[in-house]
């Protein structure tokens, strides 16, 4: 499983022009499945994320997460982060998982993250449009 992290003031996911998911102050996860993905992944994934100190304290050092922000989560699958960019111009994407492999880890991950914070999400295997307003930036990419 593969995160691109990043954190937000504000966040909107749209599909077909309507607003699918929404979040306040607190971190955009773009979420990545591949082949040995498990609901074990999923929780883990989840109980790193939350505890991730990527916000400032009273004196601007990150040492703040998430759980202590009491900031939301919005979760947008995208299985283009397993692109493989070495060879040719376009990129191969052989490494994410498939439909049936990756939306029972991803609806575990969404629960997960659930557990610990307000969740909102885009729509698995939808085309979705994005509008962030990036705080920072702030911005990680985590692998399990």
């Amino acid at each position: 499983m593969r995160c691109v992290i990043q954190r937000i003031r504000d966040g909107k996911v749209y599909v077909n022009g309507e607003t699918a998911g929404k979040a306040g102050h607190g971190l955009l996860i773009l979420c990545g499945f591949t082949e040995g993905d498990t609901a074990d992944t999923a929780d883990y994934m989840a109980s790193r994320i939350v505890k991730m100190r990527i916000f400032p304290d009273e004196n601007g050092k990150l040492n703040k997460s998430l759980l202590d922000e009491r900031g939301d989560a919005l979760i947008v699958s995208n299985f283009t982060l397993y692109a493989d960019c070495a060879h040719g111009t376009r990129p191969d994407f052989s490494k994410a998982a498939k439909r049936e492999v990756s939306l029972p880890v991803y609806n575990r991950f969404v629960e997960s993250m659930s557990a610990f914070v307000h969740t909102e999400t885009g729509v698995f295997g939808e085309h979705m449009e994005l509008e962030i307003y990036s705080d920072g930036p702030i911005t990680v990419v985590f692998d399990k």
